[in-house]
Order: C-alpha cells, then structure tokens, then sequence
C-alpha cells in the first residue's frame, strides 16, 4: 500500500483497524485523545463492526476492553498518563488474569505538562505490573508495534503496554500499511477460571506471571525494536529510549554516530545488550523520555563502577521534554546559538473562549462569595480549570479527576463555610458521582456546581457520558430535589442566577447548582454542519 501521512496517535489507530481490532474503549484525554477518535471516525472501521466509544472513564474503558479479551477478541485501551492511574486497578489486576484475544494499553505520556497535572512515565507502571512494554521511535514503528503488541500479548497471554509521549503523538510521518488482517472469532478462555482472581487462583497465575519473565527479556534480545550498533569510539557508550532515539540522529545528520549505540523500544530491557555496551565502553550517557528509569536501573543503589550519564547527574534536566539541542549539549557540542525563544515572542497562556458559558458562572459565583472572602471554591479538570487565571481567579484547587467535591467535602467536615466544588458535566460521570455520594451520605453542607455544556469540551467536544442526565443522577443519590437548580448561565440572567447562588450557599446540607449552557465551539461546529446540510440540499433541489 501507498504510505499514508499520520499522526502518531493515528497511526495506531490504524495499525489497530489493520491488525484484527474489534473494540476500542478510551476517555478523552491529550495527547491520547486522536486515538480513539480516528477509530470513531474511520469508514473502514464502521464496515468491520469495530466498536469504538468514549467510556464515563479510564478504568471503565479498562474493563470493558478486558472483557473483550475475555471473549477472544483483540481489544485496544488508550488514555493519558494521569488516565492510567484511574485505570490502575484494572490494569495491574489484568497482568494476573493475563489475555485471552490480545489487547493493548496505549498510554500517552505528556513530559513538560502541556496539558496535565504531571509528568509521570507509565513505563514504571509497566514494569510494575511486569507485562512487556513497546515504546516507538517513530509514527512507522507505532504502527507495526500494534500488530507486534497483538501477537505478543496472545502469543504469552498476557496485556502489553503501548507508551508513546506528547511529540511522537501529535506530529505527522509518513506510514506504509501492512496487508489488513480479520477479526479473531469468538472463543472463551481455555480455562474457565482464568479471569476469577480469587486468592488461590490469582497465587497460581502470578507464579506463571513470573515465570514469563525470561521469555519477555528474551523476547526483548530478539525482537528487532531493541538493536545495537557498534562504534569505534569506546569512550561513551549511548542509551536512547523511544522518541529520544530521534534526537540523538538529529545531532547526527550522516548517521554516522561515533560511539556505540544501543536503541530500546522494548521492555523488560534488553540486559544482554545493556551488559556488552557497559562492558565495552568506558561511560555510558542515557536518554531516555521521562524519568530516569533505564538510568536507575544501571545505575544500581550503591551507584558504583563506570560514570553513568543522564537525567540524574545533570548532564540532562530533570524535568520536561528532551529535545535534540538538550540531547546535543549532553554529547558535548555546546550550546548552539540562536536556539533560544527570541525574547519579542510573548507567551500565550490558554483563556476560556470568547461566550464561554463558564464566564457567566464564575461571574456569578465570585459576585457571591464576595462576603464570605476568597479560598472556598475547589475545582476540577477541565475547561473551566482556567477559572484559576486572571481575570477570573475563581478557584482554589485542581488536583484530579473528581477530586473538586472530595475536597470540598473534607473542608466542609473541617469546619469551612461555604465549600463550593466546580465540576464538569463529563468529569461528574468520570469521577465525581462517588464523591458526591460521600457528602450526601454524611451531610456534609457543600454546594456543587456541575457546569454542563453537554460535551467533553477540554479533548475537543468528544459526547459527554452525563447528557441529559445529570438531574436524575442527582435525585437518584439523594439529593433534595429542592436544592437541585439549574440556571441558563448568560449576561441577561445574571442577577437572577446570583440569587440562586447565594440561596444554596447559604443551605445547611448538599446542593447542586446546574449552570447549563452548550460549549461554545460545539456549537459553533454544530451550526456549520447545519447549514452546509441546508445548503447542499438545496443544491440537490435545484
């Protein structure tokens, strides 16, 4: 086939639809979002009957894609790296249940925190849940490591770890497809008890997870995705992890890499490789993208022998992504002139947008507070996170998925009047409906206001899981239904919804305000695509 110019998350989205893919379960979360939206979006996926959906969250989408497994279907899972610790549970418990059809964990990780509360590398949760790991180098080897992770995970009947970074999912390459396979049949487990992690089942199958182990370090030595390359300068030996690779070949435009090489995109690591460059060099510099996992692994506790180069020592920063200038000081070239952001480009921090509904509520939520003082209101993920910056400065906290009516909670039972927690239509039905649960169980006095556009606005209008049900979901728990409220959150109402803000701030027990006006951007898509539907039937007509 002719090659095909992809994004990164979209090149596993179709090397999934080419392996045998038959379901694919995600919540929307950057930079894993494109994944699962080019499944969604794909003719050749709706002719194959793939089921692609948003789930209410991560360890939903876990489970759901286990179940396929369960049932001898390949099945795909894809979220950010915050996304990954909702799913842990899931997750970690599956390396025990081990695979029946093969399924992959796509785990986006976001070094420097574009978009995310951390910097956390999921190849740590991997190797903790001691499943193989494939970390790509580049949009063509993400797509062939679908095909690579489907056989792998049948083939030792257990999940396997897809983790790429922000710069490899949102930049495009070229990407040559492999002949499309079809779908696994249904077939249950050969063993019917498999899936049932009762302790005396689950002590059995975590011996065999162990005794995998060998195999996946040899599967490792042989693959073809971890490969070795001499040099005849013996004085530094190179490390290069996934996306780091690249940078080391763009400070080497002739390819001609002075020093021994030794490339993984393959885990557990290859240790009869890392063994022969330690033994043959008289250093070793690490790049890797994260943390300093390989790094620490060399390095040992007592941290004694050869000069171990890297995150840790300085020789790389810390934090934040690499970059092939960081990966060239690092070599010893220096610093390269004019490679720093010219001081005239001023930085554009994210606002909300122009006629965002959440505008009008935090106008009206701060006009309420005003006699109660600042530092009561406990925030969520999502658009309305930018609530925190000028000119609004509406909220005191951003922490997780849900944690807003946590929070509020636990600062309300310490005495706080009023707590107010900001939530999200679509972060209420991820991870905010327990909580909510706690304070009505507990009467604790706090006002909820879930701002609901009716969309996942944050990851780009993906379908909210709350629609239409937010109100029933909050009677359903045991809400009075006299403190549930819901206000059209514009200009014109203004005074009108102040009213009702300052109403339930003052109520003695759990409230919910429902501040509900669509996404600005959703409609704005939405009118478009009406009116070119309007126009284009009326050509029809002529």
């Amino acid at each position: 086939m002719q090659k095909q110019l992809l994004l990164g998350d979209e090149a596993i989205a179709q090397g999934a639809i080419d392996a045998g893919l038959s379901g694919i379960y995600a919540y929307p979360g950057t930079p894993s979002t494109e994944i699962t939206q080019y499944v969604i979006d794909s003719k050749e996926a709706k002719e194959k009957g793939i089921v692609a959906t948003w789930t209410a969250n991560e360890k939903t989408s876990a489970e759901a894609a286990l179940g396929m497994s369960y049932a001898g279907k390949r099945a795909m899972v894809c979220m950010k790296h915050v996304g990954l610790n909702v799913a842990a549970d899931a997750f970690v418990n599956s390396s025990i249940t081990g695979a029946n059809g093969g399924i992959i964990f796509v785990v986006a990780d976001d070094p420097s925190m574009h978009s995310s509360q951390n910097e956390q590398d999921s190849r740590f949760y991997g190797k903790f849940a001691m499943i193989p790991i494939l970390e790509p180098v580049d949009q063509q080897e993400a797509y062939d490591m679908v095909h690579y992770g489907f056989e792998m995970s049948e083939k030792f009947g257990v999940p396997v770890m897809l983790r790429i970074t922000t710069r490899l999912a949102h930049s495009r390459a070229g990407v040559a497809r492999k002949t499309s396979r079809r779908q696994n049949d249904v077939k249950l487990p050969d063993n019917l008890k498999q899936f049932i992690l009762l302790p005396s089942i689950a002590r059995k199958q975590y011996k065999d997870l162990l005794n995998k182990q060998e195999s996946f370090e040899q599967a490792s030595e042989t693959s073809g995705y971890n490969t070795y390359t001499d040099g005849k300068d013996k004085s530094m030996g190179i490390i290069a992890c996934g996306l780091a690779y690249n940078y080391l070949m763009e400070n080497y435009p002739d390819r001609n890499i002075p020093y021994p090489v030794l490339k993984i995109s393959q885990y557990p690591v290859p240790t009869a490789m890392i063994e022969k460059l330690y033994n043959e060099c008289e250093s070793i510099l690490v790049l890797e993208e994260g943390y300093p996992l390989v790094e620490e692994l060399l390095r040992g506790l007592l941290n004694k022998g050869k000069t171990i180069k890297g995150r840790l020592d300085g020789a790389l920063p810390r934090d934040g992504e690499l970059n092939p200038v960081l990966v060239g000081i690092a070599l010893g070239f220096g610093k390269p002139e004019l490679r720093e952001i010219p001081s005239l480009v001023a930085n554009r921090p994210p606002s909300l947008c122009k006629g965002c509904s959440h505008i009008d509520s935090y106008h009206g939520l701060n006009q309420a507070l005003e006699k109660y003082g600042k530092g009561r209101v406990f925030a969520d993920i999502g658009c309305y996170t930018l609530g925190a910056l000028a000119p609004y400065d509406a909220i005191n906290t951003c922490v997780d998925m849900g944690a807003s009516i946590t929070m509020a909670k636990g600062a309300a039972d310490a005495g706080l009047r009023p707590a107010v927690a900001v939530i999200g239509d679509s972060t209420f039905t991820h991870s905010g409906i327990t909580g909510l649960l706690d304070a009505i169980n507990d009467k604790s006095s706090i006002t909820v206001m879930i701002l609901d556009n009716a969309t996942t606005g944050m990851t780009g209008g993906q379908p909210s899981s709350a629609f239409g049900k937010i109100e029933d979901i909050c009677k359903g728990l045991g809400v009075d239904e006299n403190h549930i409220r819901v206000i059209k959150p514009l200009a014109k109402n203004h005074e009108e919804n102040l009213k009702i803000i300052e109403e339930e701030l003052e109520y003695e027990g759990v409230s919910v305000i429902i501040p509900r006006r669509e996404c600005i951007q959703t409609l704005n898509k939405r009118m478009r695509e009406k009116f070119k539907a309007k126009a284009k039937a009326e050509k029809a007509g002529e």
